[in-house]
């Protein structure tokens, strides 16, 4: 199991994103992503949000919110608990180098229609919504989400 954190962060209605084309083994390969990554040793949530948004994007958050836990499950990648952030207070320029993928400020309706994952969808319309702070379990069968449970509810899902 890993512990990761996703920050999206926000400025005129835009979030950046990073597409991620840089690595060949990647299980974000070519998709839309908020900034993140895996916790050191010793790193709370916090700690791994500040380290990761500074590495990936050249910025100091001076402030954030912490909107969620999301358990992805796979059968291709294992269990990932990701501790979901947003921030709209920084400091910094964006850097033009990342070796994660490119950096961009998207709109955040165009970012729908941007190759994401499915479940993504779900927590970004509670982030649109200003949702409380919420659980939700993805649970993917190779790249197809095949349930979704927020705060222990089942969700239904769009079939293909």
């Amino acid at each position: 199991m890993r512990n990761t954190t996703l920050c999206h962060i926000e400025r005129d209605g835009k979030y950046l994103m990073m597409h991620r084309v840089k690595k060949t083994v990647d299980e974000n390969k070519d998709k839309w992503i908020g900034i993140g990554g895996k916790f050191e040793e010793g790193e709370s949530p916090e700690d791994c949000l500040l380290r990761e948004v500074r590495e990936e994007t050249g910025l100091t958050l001076r402030s954030w919110q912490f909107r969620g836990i999301v358990t992805f499950v796979s059968d291709e990648w294992g269990t990932e608990y990701m501790h979901l952030f947003v921030s709209e207070d920084f400091c910094g320029e964006v850097r033009t180098d990342c070796d994660e993928g490119q950096l961009e400020w998207i709109d955040k309706q165009e970012l729908l229609s941007k190759p994401i994952w499915e479940g993504d969808r779900i927590f970004l319309r509670l982030l649109y919504e200003n949702a409380p702070f919420f659980s939700l379990k993805l649970r993917y069968v190779g790249d197809t989400l095949a349930e979704a449970v927020l705060d222990g509810k089942p969700l239904p899902l769009k079939k293909p």
